[in-house]
């Protein structure tokens, strides 16, 4: 074995109880005392202050009934809480699923959704039990902002017709242009009062946020609006003239409707569910761990978002998540543990229980209103314009998300956004390789002053030397293809050397077989240096290895073994 190449020592692969141990039980091994619960208390009470109003819009905007958001937030985040991989995770319907449920309750039903859902929970546990979540990450940052930007977008149109308090001719069209001309169509139906209403709800929020923003300012809207149509009797939609109220109690868990067509026709809206679902859930993951300083467990949470869709679409619920803005809030509302997202549903449980009537008097322009400020927030004006200021391949992959996300298909606008990513960055690797001929083994032999060459001896002309540096991939191929042909000259000697090389793939591997097959042919004595023992691996499976090359564990020893040979 080199020397110069001790084994590495690579840490030890977790185990699966370190993968899938829930926060939950971390924070109680802990020590979990009345301080803790207190914290926890006041931010699971702040943050079902927050999720009360904007499930009940979720829900509303993706086509069904507003109960079926309570449920998704107090039964899913619960599991989502109790489960998961993060400490401050808050989980619940998610404004950027408004588009995919509404489609898939248009053309499949309710029962269809349910099903679609669980399916996301099974395909949500394989992700997550085959430890897949750890590669979601690497999804770029301008296919998030361009995705995010273009459901606020969405969403927003969506929200249009509550907004106005209009009356279209027809069903709403989902697709954006003919829902924006089916808007302007219906322009002569404008209601003063839901437009009032909406105006109201967007001003109190914004007010609030700016002088007071501590207090639950979307609670304190919805619930003024709500005061105000009630008491002046305004012609505004509310949820009890449209929906009759909601249920004071959870339902008892059942299947939906099982059939084998039936799945296979919301196949593709479960796969979608659970896709997004774990973007979503770990992207919010992440940002709670920049606000914290903590780490989640990525598969870990996978799972829980699993188990947590099945009891979702188990009780009348729909997709659930973990939720940017909800698990900010819990953060900023000094959380300690899971305890306080778990805590978070149970008080919405007790609201079901105890104030569901009051719920009746909510108007629906309002919640448009909610949904509204949801998706200005969304929608990271900063980050956007940041991004299209930065290099012409970041707008590129941001724009190319953000259009087609508006107006093709939200799956398509993330894999089109990744592809086109991934393509950016192979072609930018591609350029950070560089190969180098003799002056680095002159800087290495004279910086060497235990025990040096002499110069004349460095620049043996018998002898060339190639430093390649950077990782040497497929896309770096051709490049480094095309420096190593020239070795077929009058020097008797080449040396590769590859100790800057972090990364080889079999291509690599595949274009040095072919450069020391060459040398071979031309009389030519090739050496490797300073290749780390993975690479040197990898090379030696492809064939590279006596008598086409020999190995040495630098430049310096390469040099030895040529002036012993001769």
């Amino acid at each position: 074995m080199d020397q110069s190449h001790p084994a590495s020592h690579h840490p030890a692969r977790p185990t699966f109880s370190e993968l899938f141990t829930p926060k939950l039980v971390t924070v109680w091994r802990e020590g979990y005392r009345l301080p803790q619960f207190k914290a926890d208390f006041m931010a699971g009470l702040t943050v079902a202050i927050v999720a009360l109003p904007l499930s009940m819009a979720i829900a509303i905007a993706s086509g069904v009934t507003p109960e079926r958001g309570l449920f998704t937030a107090i039964v899913g985040g619960f599991i989502v809480s109790a489960l998961g991989g993060s400490r401050f995770q808050i989980g619940g319907p998610a404004g950027a699923f408004i588009v995919l449920v509404a489609a898939t309750v248009q053309r499949e039903g309710v029962d269809g959704l349910l099903l679609a859902t669980m399916m996301a929970g099974v395909f949500l546990l394989a992700i997550g039990y085959l430890r897949l979540g750890t590669y979601i990450k690497f999804i770029p940052y301008p296919v998030t902002v361009g995705f995010t930007a273009g459901i606020s977008i969405i969403i927003f149109s969506g929200q249009i017709v509550e907004l106005f308090g209009l009356k279209l001719a027809g069903k709403e069209p989902g697709p954006l242009v003919p829902k924006l001309i089916a808007v302007g169509e219906a322009a002569g139906t404008l209601n003063i009062s839901a437009t009032l209403v909406a105006v109201l709800t967007i001003v109190t929020i914004v007010t609030v946020k700016r002088w007071r923003p501590g207090w639950p300012g979307m609670l304190i809207a919805v619930g003024l609006a709500s005061l105000v149509v009630a008491l002046l009797a305004l012609p505004a939609e509310t949820i009890g003239t449209r929906y009759g109220g909601i249920p004071r109690s959870l339902p008892f868990p059942a299947l939906p409707a099982l059939s084998l067509d039936k799945a296979i026709a919301v196949l593709p809206d479960g796969v979608a569910f659970a896709l997004l679902g774990a973007i979503e859930s770990l992207l919010s993951a992440v940002v709670a761990d920049g606000m914290t300083g903590r780490r989640h467990r990525s598969n870990c949470e996978l799972v829980a978002q699993g188990f947590a869709n099945i009891a979702s679409a188990l009780f009348g619920g729909i997709c659930a998540t973990g939720t940017i803005a909800r698990t900010a809030t819990n953060v900023r509302a000094g959380a300690h543990g899971p305890i306080s997202g778990m805590l978070h549903s149970l008080f919405l449980l007790v609201f079901m229980l105890v104030a569901a009537p009051l719920a009746s008097y909510i108007p629906l322009a309002a919640l448009a209103g909610v949904l509204a400020v949801v998706c200005w927030n969304m929608f990271e004006k900063q980050a956007f314009a940041t991004l299209l200021r930065a290099s012409r391949g970041d707008a590129l992959v941001l724009m190319a998300t953000f259009l087609i996300v508006v107006f093709r298909d939200l799956t398509e606008g993330i894999v089109v956004g990744f592809v086109l990513g991934s393509i950016l960055f192979i072609d930018r690797m591609s350029k950070s390789i560089a190969v180098e001929v003799d002056q680095p083994l002159v800087q290495e032999d004279v910086a060497d002053s235990s025990n040096a060459y002499d110069a004349s001896e460095a620049t043996d002309a018998d002898t060339v030397v190639y430093r390649i540096s950077g990782a040497f991939f497929f896309g770096a191929a051709s490049t480094v293809g095309t420096v190593l042909d020239r070795i077929a000259d009058q020097r008797k000697n080449f040396i590769l050397d590859c100790s800057a090389v972090p990364f080889f793939d079999s291509t690599a591997a595949n274009v040095i077989e072919g450069a020391a097959h060459k040398a071979k042919r031309a009389g030519v004595r090739f050496i490797i240096s300073g290749a780390a023992p993975q690479i040197r691996r990898m090379l030696i499976n492809h064939g590279v290895k006596r008598p086409l090359v020999t190995y040495a564990a630098s430049i310096r020893d390469a040099r030895a073994q040529l002036k012993s040979e001769t």
